[in-house]
């Protein structure tokens, strides 16, 4: 027999504050009721309900707002891993998940969860990758991460002095 319980906090892949779900009992016992992300729907609960639902509209107004500031962040942003490689050009190890938020953090001091990143399998080859992003209240973005030996780093650095001096 399944459990009414209302949400008091967002819960993934279940739902979001202040909404009424049908969950099996073991679920609501051991994590969700333990946790204090919900509780049993009562008639006290249920006048919480009201409550919470206008709390969650007022959070999800300034998530979207914030999303949608770090997506116009992302859109021209461009981020350069530089990797090892061996002669024949293969890379030595990959670039992951952490590694592109660890990026993005230093060099554009912009702050994303590593689960909002779309990359499924770490970069194991050199080349250009546009990433998508899944921040909250469904705004999207992306950004592009160039992936490039150390050699062709350093010609590049060694082009652009040419120039500068020209």
């Amino acid at each position: 027999m399944a459990h009414k319980l209302l949400l008091i906090e967002d819960v993934e892949n279940l739902g979001r504050s202040g909404d009424l779900v049908s969950v099996k009992p073991g679920y609501a016992r051991n994590f969700l009721l333990p946790q204090g992300v919900a509780v049993l729907a009562d008639k006290r609960a249920l006048r919480m309900r009201a409550r919470l639902q206008e709390e969650r509209e007022k959070k999800a107004a300034i998530d979207k707002s914030e999303s949608e500031k770090i997506a116009a962040q992302l859109a021209g942003v461009t981020l350069t891993s530089i990797v090892k490689v061996d002669h024949e050009g293969h890379m030595y190890g990959s670039v992951s998940i952490t590694d592109i938020v660890h990026l993005l953090s230093a060099e554009h001091q912009i702050e994303l969860e590593k689960r909002s990143v779309g990359l499924k399998h770490p970069i194991k080859a050199l080349g250009v990758y546009t990433l998508p992003v899944k921040l909250k209240e469904g705004v999207t973005g992306s950004f592009t991460l160039k992936v490039i030996s150390e050699e062709a780093s350093q010609q590049a650095a060694e082009a652009d002095n040419a120039e500068k001096s020209e």
